[in-house]
């Protein structure tokens, strides 16, 4: 099971950050951003495996699950 930021939207702020410095701001001027979009995933076939049963409301909140 992991939750952590979503990296698609982490790769769309580095892209959003490249264009900023393109066009001519400074690296250190620009500020810091924290994710904003997180997701849960949870792989089934791993938590089988060692014995986890996981419970089926948590499967419903889980943004991927790994069969």
């Amino acid at each position: 099971m992991s939750y952590g930021a979503n990296l698609l939207d982490a790769y769309r702020q580095a892209g959003v950050y490249t264009g900023r410095v393109l066009k001519g701001e400074k690296p250190a001027d620009l500020p810091i951003l924290q994710p904003t979009k997180f997701e849960l995933v949870i792989n089934l076939k791993s938590a089988r495996t060692i014995g986890l049963e996981v419970p089926p409301t948590l499967l419903a909140r889980a943004d991927e699950v790994i069969e």
